[in-house]
């Protein structure tokens, strides 16, 4: 019977993508990264260095009336300041990379965000619930933060809180893709996705997010979570795409994502 899941579920996968493309939505509410005085985004790189949230310097902090808690890791905001330089005879601006340091301000104390962001209430999937409860080994599973990620090098799997998701189904989903490039790590299946380094975007990262998502979408089926298939597809394509669309891959990968998910389900 689960072997039975596994093939519905890659069939309804190639079906879907030889339909055409899906737009594909971030299961989640993610909020860009803000300064907390001026509430302007950060721009560039500092999106992904500081993740959602709002931010603020040790003097705005301290200027607002209020203080960091103890043991609060800063972040770094990088900036380009234009710097002239005498060459010859003539006088060249040429940028340099700076950098500050900010602190979250749900670290701080006595001053509260500025952002109101929706959150949403969702009863837990039992059998989802079950099925993470069982992962003999799993990570440990941290909450926080605009990304959900598995870091190997300190085996852990970030994600955001559980309401800031539009559906429990999605949460489940969200947490199921990061267990399954969990088990990739050398003391459990040792996938070279995982273990070898894979630059962003490059073919072996790609491989890795394709087994990940099927992995996810099995996980998904097994637990009777059925309506997060069209979102799956759409990230699929995505990064099908950039390795130019061979169909060959899904049924490779569903294969290294099969195993992934007897793992996590502790099956041989």
């Amino acid at each position: 019977m689960k072997k039975s899941v596994y093939n519905i579920v890659t069939e309804r996968i190639i079906e879907k993508l030889e339909q055409g493309t899906i737009p594909w939505k971030k299961p989640w509410n993610a909020y860009p990264a803000v300064n907390w005085v001026t509430q302007k985004p950060y721009r560039g790189i500092n999106q992904l260095l500081l993740g959602s949230g709002e931010y603020a310097t040790w003097n705005q902090v301290k200027k607002a009336g209020g203080s960091v808690k103890k043991g609060a890791k800063s972040e770094m905001v990088t900036f380009f300041k234009m710097l002239e330089v005498e060459k010859g005879n003539e006088i060249e601006t040429i940028p340099m990379l700076r950098y500050y340091r900010v602190f979250n301000i749900k670290d701080c104390e006595r001053i509260e965000p500025k952002q109101k962001v929706e959150t949403f209430e969702h009863d837990p999937i039992e059998e989802a619930e079950r099925l993470v409860q069982n992962y003999t080994g799993c990570p440990e599973v941290v909450f926080g933060g605009g990304r959900a990620s598995y870091a190997p090098g300190r085996d852990i799997i970030k994600m955001p809180e559980r309401e800031r998701f539009y559906t429990a189904a999605e949460y489940y989903s969200t947490l199921f893709h990061e267990m399954v490039h969990s088990t990739g790590h050398a003391g459990r299946l040792n996938r070279d996705g995982i273990e070898k380094y894979a630059a962003f975007g490059s073919e072996r990262y790609s491989k890795e997010e394709l087994v990940a998502e099927i992995g996810a979408s099995m996980l998904c089926g097994v637990t009777g979570i059925g309506n997060t298939i069209d979102n799956s597809v759409a990230y699929i394509q995505g990064w099908l795409g950039a390795l130019k669309a061979d169909s060959r891959l899904i049924v490779s990968a569903a294969s290294q994502a099969q195993k992934a998910a007897d793992y996590i389900l502790g099956q041989e």
